[in-house]
């Protein structure tokens, strides 16, 4: 098994015992280097041959907002921090999960397996071409999974964590959106396109100007309409194309 080269800064040794005990116990990752020197780990990440970095985000000499952009996607990146309000700035960044303190070895795990998963993905097509051309049966396999199970949005007074699983459909408003959830509306200052290039493909759908939609969610589909959880919602001739595309593969 190919093990994924970590390296875990972070300015606290506390925490890094905590990164170097939970890397330890899974298989596919190899612990290179922890330092609580975010220029060491920087010039390590520069010169190649790091696959994964946990990267504390409140650090003295170089924070780790500053470091994702100096390093400018050259590893994969996990953010292990005590403070949510850098959430939706790592994202856009690129990071691979966000691990809020006390972090969990369940939690750890799911995001390693992420990594370790996306990286094996990029991997295979250059294995392939060194065999035989793609046969149908590979080229209809299923699309990756979940990017992530979770966003965070900026509601008026807080960063708020929402579980992907749990949103019903998305309604986009003047100048802002409206999340719905299975208990709760919730309301943040973002606009359709960025939220519908936020959420995972294949889960959710946009089906009109104004509404992105949980396909897992949907209990009935009538002429243009869409009802879920009581909500009916149009879908617009735009997207209506890809939208029953979309139901078909899925044999609904």
């Amino acid at each position: 098994m190919t093990k994924l080269k970590c390296i875990a800064v972070d300015d606290e040794p506390l925490a890094l015992d905590i990164i170097e005990d939970y890397v330890s116990k899974v298989p596919f990752l190899e612990l290179v280097k922890r330092t609580e020197n975010a220029i060491e780990a920087l010039q390590m990440v520069q010169a190649g041959g790091i696959d994964l970095v946990f990267l504390d985000i409140q650090m003295p000499e170089l924070t780790g907002i500053q470091f994702l952009k100096i390093a400018n996607n050259k590893a994969s990146y996990i953010l292990t921090t005590a403070y949510s309000q850098y959430a939706l700035e790592s994202y856009d960044l690129n990071v691979s999960d966000y691990l809020l303190k006390p972090i969990a070895f369940d939690r750890f795990y799911k995001a390693v397996e992420k990594v370790h998963n996306q990286q094996q993905k990029t991997a295979e097509p250059v294995a392939v071409a060194t065999q035989v051309p793609a046969t149908p049966v590979a080229q209809s396999a299923a699309p990756a999974n979940t990017i992530q199970d979770f966003i965070f949005v900026k509601t008026e007074h807080k960063i708020q964590k929402i579980q992907l699983d749990d949103i019903l459909y998305i309604e986009g408003l003047k100048d802002y959106i409206s999340i719905y959830t299975k208990t709760e509306r919730v309301i943040t200052l973002q606009n359709m396109k960025k939220m519908d290039e936020t959420l995972p493909d294949g889960q959710f759908i946009r089906v009109h100007k104004s509404y992105i939609i949980a396909l897992d969610k949907i209990e009935s589909i009538e002429r243009s309409r869409i009802s879920i959880c009581g909500k009916v919602i149009p879908i617009g001739d735009t997207y209506r194309d890809e939208f029953f595309k979309h139901i078909d593969n899925k044999n609904i």
